[in-house]
């Protein structure tokens, strides 16, 4: 789905289809905020050489051209995070090129930190300011990837519904990253999942779980992850959650 198909269709194929739900920290009447992170088998060089090669990770389901081959990024200030629309294929007629700025780059620390600006998707038709911040920081297992996306201003869109949409569009890109660099502990939850596959349902019925237990589950998760998340060496020191 590119970006040129109707908003609405848009927000619908983002809610409906993110693979991963990030958290969305913040949110009222003028904006919202959403974080999400990665723990990656790679060196902060790798990923800083993978992140400023967009085209190798980025959803091409969200991109004006279809084409992921058309993005690039050069990691300067002023640099700009850009789309090439390449030429209409049309024998009768002369065709140009056009081209789309998704984001420009006001901050950039090789193989540290990251920060972007601009209205991603939908949100370029609204008069807001977006800001994506990515910090790299070491970790004992990898490289740890912190991604948070801030944006703010008059829009047209219900802030909910739109934020729950970017949420889940920018933990598609975020996901893409960390496939390409391979994600720490992934084998070990395949082979987790695998075995759970391969029980025995009875014995699932024995631990007594009920949809009240999983409940209980999930709101544990969200502290682990911002007890996780203090720890993350920011390079601009503004991201954690105090902030």
């Amino acid at each position: 789905m590119r970006f040129t198909t109707l908003a609405a269709a848009v927000l619908a194929g983002a809610v409906c289809t993110a693979p991963l739900a990030a958290e969305v920290t913040d949110q009222d009447d003028s904006g919202f905020v959403t974080r999400d992170e990665a723990l990656v088998d790679a060196t902060p060089k790798q990923v800083w050489l993978a992140l400023i090669t967009p085209s190798t990770w980025w959803n091409k389901a969200h991109t004006w051209s279809g084409d992921s081959e058309n993005l690039t990024l050069r990691p300067q200030a002023g640099g700009c995070f850009c789309e090439r629309i390449p030429e209409v294929e049309d024998k009768d007629r002369f065709t140009l090129e056009g081209s789309v700025e998704h984001m420009r780059v006001i901050q950039s620390y090789p193989e540290s930190a990251m920060r972007l600006s601009g209205a991603l998707g939908p949100l370029q038709s609204e008069p807001v300011t977006g800001v994506l911040t990515i910090a790299i920081s070491k970790a004992e297992e990898g490289t740890r990837i912190v991604w948070e996306y801030h944006v703010g201003g008059r829009m047209r869109y219900e802030v909910p519904v739109i934020a729950k949409a970017v949420d889940g569009v920018m933990s598609q890109q975020l996901d893409g990253l960390a496939n390409l660099l391979g994600r720490v502990g992934e084998e070990e939850a395949l082979e987790n999942a695998e075995d759970a596959d391969d029980a025995d349902p009875a014995a699932a019925e024995d631990t007594g779980d009920s949809d009240a237990d999983d409940a209980g589950e999930s709101t544990d998760k969200p502290d682990a992850k911002a007890d996780e998340s203090s720890a993350v060496d920011d390079a601009f020191g503004d991201l954690s959650d105090d902030g």
